[in-house]
């Protein structure tokens, strides 16, 4: 057997194995030092760091959306709620408390709970009840502002947090509702502008990042890494909500008084685009749009789209004039019934033959009349003519939902069809491509894309310059034939009774058959009136839509809800009175 055996060797070798041994000993534990210390011990303290560090986010407060008079119709107030975990609180006896200029105060339970109450503002009984209650888990207030947050979070209790809570409120409710939307759980934008709108109104998150040891106290000295966050952009709209407040209750009025299913209500700046009323009856309040039914929510005026009826004629005579096929005056022999390639043309009423100028067939919105003029157009003309006139083209607007309405190419127009899109049907289009139509033609024949966003201020306070130059769509001596037509349809023609007292008013009604959505046949009607002020040069637009209101349709008129609106836009903008006489075309011969 082999081995050591020290008992029998001289003190020298015995000296020098143990030297080695211990030796041996020593490397071992430096080995270990450096291994921990060198190797693991970055990763050691990087995990300890990580135990201790807890990162708190910071939510940046969503955009305000105001309306073109600055008026707030959506804002966030961002709150935080105090929370506290009583296993942790109630177990320290004293804790300290940093102060903003580094230095560390100590301090007993009672005076932290005192200070914190102070902080807070509350009872010290009622905080202290918090944090010493029962389970993990307290509120200990409620609703604080960030500024009183930030400061209870500095002060650094054992066991105290803070959750943020932003809530979105909208002080005008259901004025412009539907235009302005809501936003959903996760505070992101949910119809409306609100949605359209979503990427400029949410802002980015920032966090703080803090070590906080097990007892839940903030480690003294530690760093506090604090991200601030950047807060949404503030959004304005061209909406005006005194002239929406206004528009709202005129077309719910009238919805009401015929017993209509809904109604829409347009104004628009004709010069800009600008939209500055756009009311769906049974609007929805933002506040609780739970409380609305889902076909409520949206924003008919742009998703609705429907057979135009007559003010679809205004199209075809833009299309006659500039084309030169007729003049305002053109004299007609317009027959009771219309035969042309098989087919009968009729009109509301019945007549006998009428001597009629171009004027007059629009004045007294005969189909008749409207079809003889328009078929002196190929059918291609007529379907370039429509769309120009933004038929079966979303208008572009910034609102979610659009419709861009229903428009066959010609070659898919049966017989009838190719003289039915001259007067307003076979063809749809929502009541806002409706309203663009008119535009178009009270700006001189240049049509716009329609705004619902106020263009952005640079710093020097001045606004972006208008993005679109608009799309010339006739010739201004063309345009201004087409005015005086539509003067003329008020002052000789079948709607006598729009009246805005000061003022000369032009316009066309617009009856059309609605087609039952079971597939059954026709059911019921809508009816409108689009009509624009100053004639002599044009500032706005409005429209007036109901859909299938009750008794006899040839008896509705829109004037009463038109005029009222008509002259609260023209009042809230000042724009001068008429000085000059109204038009007033020959309507027969």
């Amino acid at each position: 057997m082999t081995g050591v055996k020290t008992a029998n060797m001289p003190g020298a070798r015995r000296l020098r194995l143990g030297l080695v041994l211990f030796s041996a000993l020593l490397l071992v534990i430096a080995g270990r030092l450096v291994w921990v210390q060198v190797i693991e011990g970055p990763a050691i303290a990087a995990e300890g760091l990580k135990k201790r560090t807890t990162t708190q986010a910071l939510p940046a407060t969503r955009g305000e959306i105001l309306d073109a008079n600055g008026i707030v119709l959506a804002r966030s107030i961002l709150n935080y709620e105090i929370v506290a975990d009583p296993s942790i609180s109630t177990k320290a006896d004293s804790f300290d408390i940093h102060q903003p200029d580094n230095s560390v105060r100590h301090v007993t339970a009672e005076e932290g709970i005192a200070e914190l109450s102070g902080i807070l503002g509350m009872e010290a009984a009622k905080v202290k009840a918090a944090l010493t209650g029962p389970g993990r888990f307290a509120y200990v207030a409620r609703s604080i502002a960030p500024e009183v947050e930030e400061r209870v979070m500095n002060l650094g209790f054992p066991g105290i947090s803070s959750q943020a809570v932003q809530n979105r409120v909208y002080p005008l409710g259901a004025v412009g509702g539907n235009v302005v939307g809501y936003v959903n759980d996760q505070m992101h934008g949910t119809g409306g502008a609100e949605q359209t709108l979503d990427d400029e109104l949410t802002g980015t998150p920032g966090s703080r990042r803090f070590e906080m040891g097990a007892d839940g106290v903030l480690i003294p000295q530690a760093p506090i890494d604090l991200s601030k966050p950047s807060d949404g952009k503030n959004v304005r709209l061209t909406i005006d909500s005194n002239l929406q407040f206004q528009a709202q209750n005129a077309i719910s009025a009238s919805v009401a008084q015929l017993h209509a299913e809904w109604g829409s209500l347009i104004v628009v700046e004709s010069k800009t685009g600008k939209i500055r009323a756009m009311a769906d009856t049974n609007p929805m309040d933002p506040n609780n749009p739970g409380a609305s039914k889902p076909e409520d929510r949206g924003i008919r005026s742009i998703t609705a789209a429907l057979e135009p009826g007559s003010t679809e004629k205004a199209v075809t005579a833009a299309g006659a004039l500039e084309q030169n096929k007729v003049q305002p005056l053109t004299q007609m022999v317009v027959p009771p019934v219309l035969s042309i390639d098989g087919q009968g043309i009729h009109d509301s009423f019945d007549h006998g033959t009428l001597h009629m100028t171009f004027a007059g067939v629009l004045g007294y919105s005969l189909n008749t009349g409207s079809v003889m003029a328009g078929s002196e157009l190929t059918r291609q003309e007529r379907y370039d003519w429509l769309t120009k006139f933004g038929v079966g083209r979303q208008t572009g607007i910034q609102l979610p939902g659009e419709s861009g309405g229903i428009l066959a190419t010609p070659d898919k127009w049966d017989g009838r069809q190719q003289y039915t899109v001259l007067f307003g049907q076979g063809v749809a289009q929502t009541p806002l491509q409706t309203t663009m139509i008119y535009q178009a033609i009270a700006n001189g024949g240049v049509r716009l894309k329609p705004r619902i966003v106020e263009p952005a201020t640079a710093a020097d306070g001045k606004s972006a310059p208008q993005a679109d130059p608009g799309t010339r769509v006739v010739s201004p001596e063309t345009d201004q034939k087409l005015k005086d037509i539509l003067e003329s349809v008020v002052t000789a023609g079948e709607v006598q009774d729009v009246k805005v007292p000061g003022y000369r008013v032009g316009g066309k009604t617009g009856t059309a058959e609605t087609a039952a959505t079971d597939g059954s046949g026709l059911h019921g009607y809508t009816a409108s009136f689009v009509g624009m002020a100053p004639m002599e040069d044009p500032k706005y637009v409005a429209l007036v839509l109901v859909q299938h209101p009750q008794g006899n349709i040839y008896g509705i008129s829109q004037a009463p809800v038109f005029n009222s609106v008509m002259a609260a836009t023209l009042n809230a903008y000042n724009v001068a009175p008429s000085t000059t006489a109204p038009v007033k075309l020959a309507q027969k011969y």
